[in-house]
């Protein structure tokens, strides 16, 4: 059969960013903003995020937590996107974000409360902007592209500063249709938004490979005719200059950006899972060897900015931080049971109104029986 000639309309590359490679050595010139200072406080973030994530999980095992997803392994991510935003941007959280929530000023009671079923958790003292943790797959980059279309909105009418939204997933979000509407909706509209997406390789016991035939993630923005960059998600320093440079373009109105950080979850999916069921020992250790913890620590200290007695220090005051926060969990008084109400409805339906003041009355005459 005669295969007619076919001319190229049009071709894509997918740039791969990295500064520090797995052993904790530098590839090339640290950015600019890389000082030891934010490095070092970088590096003590990541563990406190570690240390919150481990004291999570046993409180879990212990039945003083519910469900809970760890970031094990994952948390330059977080870190390095909180600490790549301004107060008054919008951060549109996923549900495996203990790093990025530490940095937008999120207390680590707060996060507790959260999965310790307070709904006051969502109510962020000092992020009061932000939306709070998404637990649907894939329906917080919507909400994103809402917001970023408001804060478009208000720029333009008003004169207002343009702030930007950014939202984070997981890479298997990237296969729902919500991710594929928020970014064409990005793309059309020329949103400030920034989509960074943990590719941590699984979505719950289904690998990368199983979900999509696409060679990255990032490729994926191409459909929606937005920039895309894929990046190494266990060096910090490398996802802080990426959010970064996309935050800026699209606070500078050049629009949206997505982001693949390539890392692995070295933990269950949640405290409900079981990964040894669905995947080989020896590929978690081989993970174990590129997590980026160590691979900062790595750096710093061959540049002589890390000593066993900083980190001797640094381990006993994030400790007694940790504590103090857990103390303060455990001291929060009670929610009422109708909570669940308060905190979903602005207004409450005329139809609950029946539900609300018989789960009211139980709660406060216990054992009588409402007819």
């Amino acid at each position: 059969m005669h295969k007619p000639r076919l001319q190229l309309q049009a071709s894509f590359d997918i740039a791969y960013l990295q500064f520090l490679d797995k052993q904790g050595r530098a590839t090339q010139p640290l950015p600019e903003f890389a000082t030891p200072d934010w490095l070092t406080y970088c590096y003590r973030q990541m563990q406190l995020a570690r240390m919150v994530d481990d004291r999570a999980v046993k409180l879990q095992r212990t039945g003083r937590l519910g469900t809970y997803p760890s970031t094990l392994g994952q948390e330059a991510i977080g870190v390095a996107t909180g600490i790549a935003l301004m107060a008054e941007d919008v951060y549109c959280p996923y549900y495996r974000e203990t790093g990025a929530l530490l940095e937008r000023g999120v207390t680590i009671e707060e996060i507790l409360a959260v999965w310790g079923g307070d709904e006051r958790g969502q109510n962020f003292q000092y992020a009061p902007r932000d939306l709070p943790i998404c637990v649907p797959i894939a329906t917080q980059l919507l909400h994103a592209a809402g917001v970023a279309f408001a804060q478009n909105y208000r720029h333009r009418q008003h004169g207002s500063p343009l702030q930007v939204a950014v939202a984070s997933s997981g890479e298997g979000a990237t296969s729902k249709g919500d991710f594929y509407e928020a970014i064409n909706l990005a793309g059309v509209w020329k949103l400030p938004a920034v989509f960074v997406v943990n590719n941590n390789q699984w979505a719950i016991s289904v690998p990368r490979g199983l979900q999509t035939a696409t060679q990255t993630i990032a490729q994926k923005a191409i459909a929606a005719g937005i920039p895309a960059l894929q990046v190494d998600g266990n060096d910090l320093v490398a996802v802080a200059w990426a959010v970064r440079d996309a935050v800026q373009r699209a606070r500078s109105g050049e629009g949206p950006a997505l982001i693949e950080a390539v890392t692995y979850r070295l933990c269950d999916h949640t405290t409900a899972d079981d990964a040894s069921r669905y995947r080989s020992a020896e590929e978690l250790e081989s993970a174990w060897q590129w997590e980026p913890i160590k691979r900062l620590e790595n750096y710093l200290r061959s540049e002589d900015l890390w000593s066993d007695a900083k980190q001797q220090d640094m381990q006993r005051e994030l400790a007694q931080i940790m504590e103090a926060a857990l103390n303060r969990f455990e001291q929060r008084s009670p929610e009422p049971v109708t909570a669940m109400f308060d905190h979903l409805y602005s207004q409450l339906p005329e139809g609950l109104y029946e539900q609300y003041d018989q789960l009211r009355d139980e709660q406060q005459n216990p054992g009588e029986v409402h007819g």
